[in-house]
């Protein structure tokens, strides 16, 4: 089962990019862990009839009553759960694992900090970071394969704004002094 993954995409509109959408419409399901900010967004992602979705901090009252604030599923034998705000530290998951411990799933998706990570330990965290407004990062989401009991998971950088630090840092690495 190919499921994508993404959080943070913070559209006030439902217009999604073509690129995104034909990333979407390949895939099995589609998982967002939170901050669509707008019930034009969610739909735009709902209507494929393949989402599984949390609520994010920067979601409006009507999202924050209709989505949960965790999920946990099974996919082929796999728990998989989603937060939003799993941690403010990308440098520290210590958290983020016991907190899949306890949901008592093999894989955590969170969102919240705009930057991608996929960490295999005992378990799995995923950030998909975000595909629309990312924070030292490209624009992504990440693609998570199941098969039985086996579990892949890769970041797919996506077009679109990167954020001001990867323009700085790129410009930086081709300036000749």
């Amino acid at each position: 089962m190919k499921i994508i993954v993404l959080s943070d995409t913070h559209l006030r509109g439902g217009v999604l990019s073509p690129q995104l959408e034909a990333i979407i419409a390949d895939s099995d399901m589609i998982v967002h862990a939170g901050d669509f900010d707008s019930m034009d967004c969610y739909r735009a992602f709902a209507a494929s009839h393949k989402l599984k979705a949390v609520h994010g901090n920067s979601d409006d009252d009507e999202l924050k009553q209709l989505l949960p604030e965790r999920i946990k599923f099974k996919v082929e034998g796999i728990y998989i759960g989603v937060v939003h705000n799993g941690s403010l530290s990308i440098m520290d998951t210590t958290a983020l694992r016991y907190l899949a411990m306890e949901m008592g799933v093999d894989v955590l998706i969170f969102g919240h900090i705009h930057r991608p990570l996929i960490e295999k330990s005992d378990v799995t965290l995923i950030c998909p970071g975000s595909p629309t407004s990312p924070r030292m990062a490209a624009p992504t989401v990440v693609e998570i394969n199941v098969n039985g009991k086996d579990v892949s998971a890769r970041i797919i950088e996506i077009e679109g704004r990167s954020c001001e630090y990867i323009k700085f840092s790129q410009d930086l690495s081709t300036r000749s002094d």
